[in-house]
């Protein structure tokens, strides 16, 4: 594991990896809601937004106990 966070690490804080998961974070809703009407819609908003959100988790020094009893 420590080696794919390296790697993630290398690719997501070079300048262009940093623009890259900024827009990430805007189009998939990272600091807002993905609630919908639609259950369906929010389901798939959310499953967007959990992608982003273990980018960031990767390039934590480190991992959350949560992380750990994942890929442990």
């Amino acid at each position: 594991m420590n080696e794919l966070r390296v790697l993630y690490k290398n690719v997501f804080e070079s300048e262009e990896g940093k623009k890259i998961l900024g827009d990430l974070e805007a189009r998939y809703s990272i600091h807002g809601t993905t609630f919908s009407s639609d259950a369906s819609e929010t389901a798939y908003r959310e499953g967007q937004r959990t992608v982003v959100l273990f980018i960031k988790s990767m390039l934590r020094e480190q991992p959350t106990i949560e992380e750990r009893e994942v890929y442990e």
